[in-house]
């Protein structure tokens, strides 16, 4: 039985406890080092492998990984690092309750749980020649980032790539090494960055990303909308690609934040028919507009 198929059982009542136990069990892992992504040290991103590398996994982008600290809880996260890179893995995590401030307490060496990778991917073989416009804010940026550098580690697959980024204030840009160096030097690849307020050393463009996307102005030809964010930031994306031409199968985006176990039991992430994390957590619009506003 596969996967998706296993799942789907388990959330129709079936048992099916010692097909996805494997997808259950943590894994130990260590963390090996953590950076700062943004001034206020409220983004960190962690880089983790397991105790036993012959049960690492392949993940495809847009996947995300169960993380555990021991004795506090777990918590679903995105990947951060594209599987072009294999293992290590990278997992950006904003500080936001019990779980993530466990995570941020801890420090290179610590053990945590993995398990996984849950969801469905980015359907990047669809995407071959078209061009791509990727729309984040703030720590949205960290599973759109697995996609970004995926997609540029197989530049000849694809078009032209625009970057549309935004944050709160520039102390809050994550990845800057990324946004400002390493994305910018690639082949056909535009950076645009944006902030709500800026400070005494900005000199770049200030307003939110929807408004800063209309001003861009992307042109939908054969391209591909790919958005994450803020919920209130996303609602206003689509709103702002709708009048600039994509329709509802050019836009994609990703609904993570509702996904809990990971294997449709908890029914946590349930809206109408789909499982999230069973499901998705990728879909285009035209795939959300046919579910129950739910969300």
């Amino acid at each position: 039985m596969s996967e998706h198929a296993t799942a789907r059982a388990a959330a129709a009542g079936s048992c099916s406890c010692g097909e996805t136990s494997g997808l259950l069990v943590p894994e130990v892992a260590t963390i090996l080092d953590v950076r700062n992504e943004t001034a206020a040290g409220d983004v960190k991103t962690f880089r983790v492998a397991l105790d036993d590398p012959a049960a690492a996994w392949v993940h495809r982008a847009g996947q995300c990984a169960m993380v555990s600290v021991f004795g506090v809880g777990e918590a679903m996260i995105s990947i951060t690092s594209s599987p072009t890179r294999g293992w290590p893995l990278e997992l950006s995590i904003k500080r936001m309750g019990r779980v993530t401030g466990a995570l941020h307490d801890a420090g290179p060496g610590e053990k945590i749980g993995l398990r996984g990778p849950y969801g469905n991917h980015f359907p990047t073989g669809d995407w071959k020649g078209k061009r791509l416009v990727f729309i984040a804010g703030g720590i949205g940026l960290a599973p759109v980032r697995c996609l970004i550098d995926y997609c540029l580690a197989h530049r000849s697959d694809f078009g032209p790539v625009d970057i549309i980024y935004g944050a709160r204030s520039p102390g809050d840009l994550c990845f800057k090494p990324d946004i400002f160096e390493r994305w910018p030097k690639e082949k056909d690849t535009r950076v645009h960055l944006t902030v709500d307020k800026g400070d005494d050393e900005w000199t770049g463009p200030v307003g939110f990303v929807p408004a800063f996307l209309e001003e861009l102005g992307p042109s939908p030809d054969n391209a591909v909308a790919i958005t994450c964010g803020p919920p209130i930031m996303i609602k206003f994306v689509l709103q702002a690609l709708g009048r600039l031409g994509y329709t509802d199968d050019q836009i994609v985006t990703t609904l993570e934040l509702k996904m809990q176990c990971g294997v449709g039991k908890c029914g946590r992430c349930n809206i109408g028919d789909k499982y999230v994390c069973v499901d998705g957590p990728v879909f285009t619009l035209s795939q959300i507009k046919k579910m129950p506003n739910e969300f």
